[in-house]
């Protein structure tokens, strides 16, 4: 499998898609915006001869998630040129990017409301914005050299560019699994750990080549922390597969030869890599936690739902992620009972567990 060619989360405006189940990822760039913040009146100050700014957000995805990232970051340039008396705003040239596969149509039919709105509310008095969309593969070029000034990715780099494979053609890596588990050999965390390293640092070495002198970089993943305990839904994935194996809805060996494209890295992990890289200072690390049902509204409330409404809601806000890539292997006809049973195994788990991400938080600036 390509993971190039398939990986991207679910396309259009259905009942299952991104576009409507991705308030989690909504909830976490809000976390990380203070951040964000220092960030660009940090750049700002340092650069002071740019009239244009030049900003890529790696990983957009598609609907209203990707011009959030937008409009904050309007907002804040022009908030950051009144704070530094700087006499006029400057101009803003983002490019968004994402694999091939993006549901690019949909980001493109949400322009011309989203600009028409930002002039409106700021009555003129802002910088000009221009988007522009990049499709391509992050775990390696994208721009010309000293061309970037920011680069902004969340919760996009702990997709890896494949899955980790075995060492031994004739045994799969991971036999019975779609990710690491407890009950793993160490052996399939090292091949994990080690995919990893290898695409974070072309990816590090990538951006300080298209960075310009003072250029720096916002990074948010979709981490773990040191303990082990249930912190990812691929893990409760591959026991739904294992029982449709053993059913025998599923293929054995698609199961057994399968695995996830993804690595939820510590802040340690993360931390070694950007120091054995060495193109980047590390200005910030830090972790946070969310949880699992981080995809509901507020006007529900969590108070509101019993253990079954609240599995449904995160059963969206993950098949919009995971139904893409999981339906090239194992049937688009199996995702409908995959989800169900999923959604199951979710309503057993919230009663006595704490369901949550961990994420890490990273913010780094190129070496002169």
């Amino acid at each position: 499998m390509a993971t190039e060619r398939v990986l991207h989360m679910k396309g259009g405006e259905g009942e299952t898609s991104y576009t409507r189940n991705s308030l989690l990822q909504r909830k976490v760039g809000s976390i990380v915006k203070p951040i964000l913040e220092d960030n660009v009146k940090l750049l700002m100050s340092n650069i002071t001869s740019e009239s244009c700014w030049k900003v890529a957000d790696l990983g957009c995805s598609s609907g209203p998630n990707s011009l959030l990232f937008v409009s904050t970051m309007v907002s804040l340039m022009d908030k950051a040129s009144l704070s530094l008396n700087q006499s006029r705003p400057r101009v803003l040239q983002i490019y968004m990017n994402d694999l091939f596969g993006n549901d690019f149509n949909s980001f493109f039919k949400l322009i011309p409301d989203f600009l028409e709105r930002i002039h409106k509310e700021k009555n003129q008095n802002h910088g000009r914005c221009f988007i522009h969309a990049t499709p391509g593969n992050f775990y390696g070029r994208l721009f010309p050299d000293d061309y970037i000034h920011f680069f902004h990715s969340s919760y996009s780099l702990h997709w890896l560019s494949q899955a980790p494979t075995s060492t031994n053609i004739a045994e799969p890596l991971n036999k019975g699994n779609v990710y690491i588990t407890s009950a793993n050999p160490p052996s399939v965390y090292e091949a994990y750990l080690k995919q990893f390293e290898k695409d974070f640092k072309l990816f590090l070495k990538s951006r300080s080549e298209e960075l310009r002198s003072g250029g720096s970089m916002l990074l948010t993943f979709m981490g773990r922390d040191e303990t082990y305990k249930i912190g990812h839904p691929t893990e409760v994935i591959g026991m739904v597969l294992n029982d449709m194996v053993q059913e025998g809805l599923l293929d054995e060996k698609k199961l057994d030869y399968f695995d996830l494209p993804i690595y939820c890295p510590t802040a340690e992990e993360v931390r070694q890599v950007i120091e054995a890289e060495g193109s980047f200072t590390l200005q910030t690390l830090r972790t946070f936690n969310i949880g699992w049902n981080a995809n509901l509204h507020e006007d529900v409330g969590d108070s509101n739902l019993d253990s079954k409404m609240k599995g449904e809601f995160i059963v969206k806000s993950i098949r919009a992620v995971f139904e893409p890539v999981l339906s090239v292997e194992f049937g688009q006809d199996n995702m409908d009972e995959l989800f169900t049973r999923f959604a199951n195994q979710v309503v057993q788990l919230i009663e006595f567990e704490t369901l949550e991400y961990t994420n890490v938080v990273v913010s780094i600036t190129k070496v002169s």
